[in-house]
């Protein structure tokens, strides 16, 4: 049976049983700046196999990783018991293992460098936005209201996980303090539109959701790793794996990702290439006009992810973080009040 595992007990001896061939030597060095998990990229001495892998680790202490480790849970299973099924780009995992409480987990992940992540601050082009779109059908398509996810245990939203009533109790008043942190950077507009997004936020949250499917739930730039090909797009971070709208993690990435402007030119285009894309995969029983309204819908997934990730974040504030909740916000605000999301 896999165990989870600290950095430190991922040596050449550990590698060469896992991998099935000799290790000679790893290296470790610490990359990112991960709150919730540590990563690590490994450099291999071996004479086969790749030369360098990722590991990720939980990270903080008891009390840190107690208020994640649902998140722990989500993502081994993920991996564990989902991946194989999805058509959508995700690194290779070569081991997954989670302790019985929770609170210590370990994943041996594809090294995707040269690729880099997106810059949220900064956006994406409509080519890099199509294909992490082609992408995003890839993940739904596969589980399209298929009934055994609710019996997974480990996704969000799913039968004996209570993180959606929590959600429902924490977005409202973060929504609150995110517009009194940045009272005086956000417009008088954005404003008002966050205001009356947190007086409906609690019941979007908790209301059913049909079709349902497989959602990221935070499917932004910073979570995705792109190549020189405009379509090479690999999806990480898989914590907030749930069950969900699917629509979610599209108004997600469209109404946060792209600029205002680009958005409002470019926005029906990749809906419908999200819709063909589905279409191609099988799905027959969902049309274009339930697809337009339910995107409409669940631009308030932004909202929530935003404001709960910014005041509740357990790293350090800075510029550049400051940079991104508020670029995200007011691509967001303007894309609900576009939309009519409120009416």
């Amino acid at each position: 049976m896999n165990r989870a595992l600290d950095i430190e007990d991922i040596t050449a001896e550990w590698l060469s049983e896992t991998l099935g061939y000799p290790v000679h030597a790893v290296t470790r060095e610490q990359v990112g700046t991960g709150q919730t998990g540590a990563s690590f990229r490994l450099t291999l001495d071996a004479d086969q196999g790749p030369r360098s892998l990722l590991a990720k680790v939980a990270a903080g202490d008891h009390e840190a990783r107690a208020r994640v480790a649902a998140g722990y849970a989500a993502e081994v299973g993920f991996y564990t018991q989902l991946a194989g099924d999805l058509a959508i780009r995700i690194p290779t995992c070569w081991y997954a293992a989670i302790a019985e409480d929770r609170l210590s987990f370990t994943l041996l992940l594809e090294d995707l460098a040269p690729r880099k992540p997106g810059v949220q601050a900064e956006g994406c082009t409509p080519q890099r936005a199509a294909a992490a779109i082609r992408n995003l059908a890839g993940l739904h398509a596969p589980r399209w209201n298929d009934p055994a996810l609710h019996d997974t245990g480990f996704l969000l939203g799913t039968r004996g996980q209570k993180p959606v009533d929590f959600l429902a109790g924490l977005a409202g008043p973060a929504i609150h303090t995110f517009v009194q942190r940045y009272n005086q950077l956000l417009s008088s507009e954005d404003i008002a539109t966050l205001s009356a997004v947190a007086a409906v936020i609690s019941d979007w949250i908790i209301a059913p959701q049909t079709p349902f499917t497989i959602v990221h739930g935070d499917y932004r730039l910073d979570n995705l790793m792109f190549g020189e090909q405009s379509d090479d797009v690999v999806v990480l971070d898989w914590q907030t794996a749930a069950l969900g709208a699917p629509t979610r993690d599209l108004a997600y990435f469209l109404g946060t990702c792209l600029d205002i402007d680009q958005r409002r030119r470019t926005e029906r285009d990749l809906i419908t290439l999200y819709h063909t894309e589905l279409e191609a995969r099988g799905i027959t029983d969902y049309d274009l006009q339930h697809c337009l309204r339910d995107y409409q819908r669940d631009q308030l997934q932004a909202s929530m992810i935003i404001c709960i990730g910014c005041i509740y974040a357990t790293g350090t504030r800075s510029e550049n973080s400051d940079a991104m909740f508020l670029a995200m916000a007011r691509r967001s605000c303007a894309a609900i009040r576009d939309l009519g999301t409120l009416a």
